[in-house]
């Protein structure tokens, strides 16, 4: 597949000519990076100082404005310095209980249109990985990206007739990983208000899951392997992968034609067409989760595409998370009724994954057994009947809403839960989330967990 030196080449017209405007540099060294959080900090600081001031004349007035102006400084310094400080930012923003509205709105930008790397950069990539420029190896080569993303960007390309989409990696995006985290740690610490203990658990999975993210050479093997077992599914599509025109910061595939989801959604799609996409997706998730016992972890609407035929387009599984059965087989168990009724087996169960802490008193057993119970109960809703509407706004309304007034409780400040809830949670809502958008009807009872039912 890859091209002869004698062979003509041609670079495609830019095709984003008036999106986001690029970017000639990333800050890559320690130093350059800790400025940038640094410069970030005092705009924060200055934007505190602004907010209490306008207070002493208007003690009404509420934190609205200041949390957009934090958000959109947060926001400018991640999309700058890409990479795994902008992917959190991205993670954030599809839990609709963890921030404010104004951090959610903005980080929700990552999830499709980062600024892009300018052309040079993305030669000099190629140069570094290859050997030689893109025009060298494709007969056709698009220099401005098509989809710039928190960890990468996406050229359109052409080899022997065959539509291409290349996939480039941010320089030094794979070698910051670990700094980052620790810059970005003050600042998350700040939006989410958690204990700095609950927060370091989090930051170690997100740590390795990021590392295994940037390696371009094993998400090329995941994609072939969990795309082939995928295959089967009712409704959905993947892009073939070629490793010969890849390396471990490049991932070349077909393009898939079609519309990411927010742009489906405007073109008011009928019902019939929700609940066909709405089903691929049940099942795409529940099929992995319940037969292979690992899952693409990274649901945010970017990773997907509604092709011209109607069928869901799987274009990202750099994220993928492994469930262990001392994990998957208490946590599942519990979306069956004849276990969370069950007080000593769900408290056996609540024990096994950490919820309930051995030397907790007998009121603390009670108190978190209650909660939650009660919180497992929502989110198993969909799973205890064999249909369920995701269009029902009462359902989320019930949802979210008891997820605010967990967030707002002392006992919750803690750290609780194995580390696995982290990316399974992330998984699930995020799949609720964008089934809700949809407003679909979907049959859940087409991969059923596998249930034990006794600890």
């Amino acid at each position: 597949m890859v091209k002869k030196e004698n062979q003509s080449t041609d670079i495609l017209p830019a095709l984003n000519a008036s999106g986001p405007k690029e970017q000639n540099s990333i800050p890559t060294s320690k130093v350059g990076r800790s400025a940038k959080f640094v410069k970030t900090g005092f705009k924060i600081g200055g934007n505190y100082i602004k907010h209490y001031s306008k207070k002493l004349f208007n003690p009404e007035m509420d934190k609205t404005e200041l949390n957009e102006d934090n958000a959109a400084d947060i926001y400018e310094s991640l999309s700058e310095l890409k990479g795994s400080a902008l992917k959190v930012a991205q993670m954030l923003s599809m839990d609709k209980n963890l921030l404010p509205q104004a951090y959610v709105d903005k980080f929700t930008q990552s999830q499709y249109n980062a600024p892009p790397l300018s052309g040079p950069l993305i030669i000099q990539t190629f140069k570094k990985y290859f050997g030689k420029t893109p025009d060298r190896i494709f007969d056709k080569f698009n220099v401005r990206s098509s989809n710039a993303a928190s960890i990468g960007q996406v050229h359109q390309a052409e080899l022997k007739g065959k539509k291409l989409a290349v996939k480039i990696q941010y320089p030094g995006v794979g070698d910051s990983i670990s700094s980052d985290l620790k810059l970005v740690k003050p600042f998350a610490l700040r939006m989410l208000g958690m204990s700095e203990k609950e927060l370091d658990v989090y930051i170690k999975e997100v740590e390795e899951r990021l590392l295994e993210e940037t390696d371009y050479e094993l998400e090329v093997r995941r994609s072939i392997e969990f795309s082939n077992a995928c295959r089967g599914l009712n409704n959905v599509v993947f892009p073939q992968y070629y490793p010969e025109l890849s390396s471990k910061r490049i991932i070349t595939m077909d393009w898939l034609e079609g519309k990411h989801l927010h742009e489906f959604f405007k073109t008011n799609p009928s019902q019939q067409l929700r609940n066909r996409i709405g089903q691929a997706l049940w099942d795409f998730y529940n099929f992995q989760q319940h037969q292979l016992r690992a899952v693409h972890a990274d649901p945010h609407p970017g990773n997907f595409m509604i092709t011209p035929e109607g069928k869901l387009g799987i274009i990202d599984f750099g994220c993928i998370k492994e469930m262990p059965e001392d994990f998957y087989d208490p946590f599942f168990s519990l979306t069956r009724t004849s276990l969370i009724n069950n007080r000593e087996e769900t408290i056996k169960a609540f024990r096994r994954l950490g919820m309930i802490h051995a030397g907790d008193t007998p009121g603390q057993i009670e108190f978190y057994h209650t909660m939650y119970r009660q919180m497992i109960s929502l989110f198993a809703k969909p799973y205890i009947t064999n249909h369920f509407d995701f269009g029902e706004t009462s359902f989320f309304d019930e949802l979210y809403g008891f997820g605010e007034k967990v967030s707002k409780m002392p006992e919750f400040k803690q750290a609780r839960g194995v580390k696995h809830f982290i990316y399974v949670n992330r998984t699930n809502f995020g799949l609720y989330n964008i089934l809700h958008e949809l407003k679909a009807e979907v049959k859940t009872d087409t991969y059923e967990p596998h249930i034990v039912s006794a600890y």
